[in-house]
Order: structure tokens, then sequence, then C-alpha cells
């Protein structure tokens, strides 16, 4: 079967191949839905309706200058693979996730594990910062984040000597991430539940962010909810969503998409406009809502903050 692409698009721009192959909806031709303009689809569902407000106090310091997306695209079109492949899955399925009651158990190499409630969690003194959000296929945009530094947390159950990483797991219910389900559609190359990782300092960095709100009011559930990890400097699969457990090892993280594919996704993903996805250029993106692509900075524009935490290394090994 012979499929059309625009020629305004690129291989970045739509799905991965290899998992299409295993989608219903490239089956039966609905693939057609990847190849329209970055923005939000026509026939999207209605954004989420206001979720509880959030006070938060803005950091300028740790915040971009550039615009925000329109809450309407950001809550329509994104990747969270639990629900599905396709960018507007999140948003149609997004009513099946149950984010009350939700616990976050911390624990490992600490000296003091805990198990946090979401509402203990949203009484820490919660900031606003405006990221840009790099995804690896090629688009961007930029959200009002709300959260505090994940170091904050960290601290309060005071890491071993022994600690190095710090792994991240997410929810894995069927019930709630129809994807989970066994399904001959279902997402291939992916073992549930998602794990992610940092280490230790790329975690106790003040812009890795635990996140539990954007747009003044808690996360929506295709965003998140009710807490995850936003790293600005990193591709965004790497900040993991709908958090569970937050687990301090000696060893690095088996992560998801590393393991599932070793050769397209490193355990760093910093993003490194240099450094190639073997299937397209990482150069340049694509914001939302805009037709011309732009520059890709490096580490996405945080250099001057993260770069010291890769002095000597080879980003082309460690990538």
């Amino acid at each position: 079967m012979l499929i059309n692409r625009a020629t305004m698009f690129k291989e970045a721009e739509v799905t991965d191949y290899r998992l299409y192959l295993n989608r219903r909806e490239f089956i039966l031709g609905a693939s057609a839905a990847s190849l329209l303009p970055l923005t939000a689809e026509a026939g999207a569902p209605a954004p989420p309706p206001p979720g509880q407000r959030l006070q938060a106090t803005k950091n300028e310091k740790l915040s971009i200058t550039d615009k925000p997306n329109a809450f309407k695209d950001v809550t329509s079109y994104n990747n969270f693979y639990e629900f599905g492949l396709e960018k507007s899955d999140p948003a149609r399925l997004a009513h099946m996730l149950r984010p009350r009651p939700w616990t976050v158990q911390v624990d490992g190499l600490v000296h003091k594990p805990r198990r946090f409630d979401i509402e203990e969690i949203l009484k820490f003194p919660l900031e606003e910062r405006i990221y840009a959000l790099r995804c690896v296929e090629g688009w961007s945009m930029v959200i009002p984040w709300i959260g505090f530094s994940l170091s904050a947390l960290l601290k309060q159950v005071e890491p071993t000597g022994s600690a190095k990483y710090v792994q991240f797991t997410t929810l894995k219910d069927p019930e709630q991430f129809p994807a989970q389900r066994p399904s001959i559609f279902s997402l291939g190359g992916l073992d549930w539940p998602y794990v992610e990782g940092l280490r230790l300092d790329e975690a106790m960095h003040p812009l890795t962010l635990l996140t539990v709100g954007m747009y003044g009011q808690v996360l929506p559930n295709q965003n998140g909810a009710p807490v995850r990890i936003v790293v600005p400097w990193k591709y965004g699969f790497k900040s993991a969503k709908s958090l569970v457990r937050i687990q301090l090892t000696a060893e690095q993280p088996q992560t998801s998409w590393a393991k599932a594919a070793p050769h397209e996704y490193g355990f760093y993903s910093n993003v490194n406009p240099t450094v190639d996805h073997p299937r397209w250029s990482q150069a340049t993106e694509r914001r939302i809502g805009e037709f011309l692509r732009r520059k890709s900075p490096m580490f996405n524009g945080y250099a001057d903050q993260v770069g010291q935490l890769y002095a000597g290394m080879d980003l082309r090994k460690h990538y």
C-alpha cells in the first residue's frame, strides 16, 4: 500500500514505522492523521474542563521568555503511549485515568523511604516555570509548568552515598491505560510499566521539575496527571508521566525506550542537534503552531545551566 506524504513534512514528523505496523489504525488506513500540520488537529477532543487551581510563584530565573503555546494545543497533541500511538489518543482516552487517590513511593538507596500522597506533594512550595518541551520526532512546544525542584523531595528521603541514579516508574493498570492491554494492536516494543531514569546529579539539578500542574491548574490527565517529571534539556520522552514510584539505585536503570531500541534512544537523551537520530536529523525542530522550522539549540537552550554535568563526556557515544 502506498502512502503519499505531503512534501512539507519529513520522516521525523510521523510515527515510527516500526510501531505503526502494530496498530489497527494503520491497517485500516487511518494513518493520515499523522500527516496533518503540527497544530491542534481538526476534530480533536475538546480541551479538558478547568481543573483545581494551583497557586504558584513564577520563577523568572528558570523560565524562558518565549510565548507559551495555546492550552488547547498542549492538551490535544501530545505523546502518552499508555493511551496509544496517535497524538490525539491521550485526549480521547484521558477520562479513563483516575488521578485520585494517588501515592508515590520513594525508596531504594535512601535512609528514609516514604510514600507521599499527592495532597502532600501539592503542599510543597510551587513555582511556575516556562519550559520548552522538545520531542524527538522534531516538534516542540512551550508550556508554563507548575511544580518544584525534584531535589526538594529527594532531600526528604536522604539518599545514601551508594545512590548514583534515580529511576521513575509510571502506573501500570490496563483498565486505566488501554495501550497496556495485551492485543495484536497494542504498542510493540515497550515493556510496561514505563520506566525512565536520570543520574543523581541530573535529578538533583534545580531545573529538574517534579510537576503537578500547568497553566495555573492541576495537570490534565493527558499530560501526565497527577504528577510527572519535566527535564527541560532532554527530549520529552525522558519526562515520565503518572508516576507511582521513584527509586534511587546504584546501577543505571534499564529505561523503556533505551531497552526497546538502544540504537535509537540512549539513556541520556539530551537535546543535541549535532547527533542525529538514525532515521532523521535533530538539527532543526518545528514549534507547534509555526510553519517554519528553527534550529535546535544545544541542551534545548539550557547549555549554560547544565553543560557542566557532561564535562569530559563523549556526547556522541553517550547520546
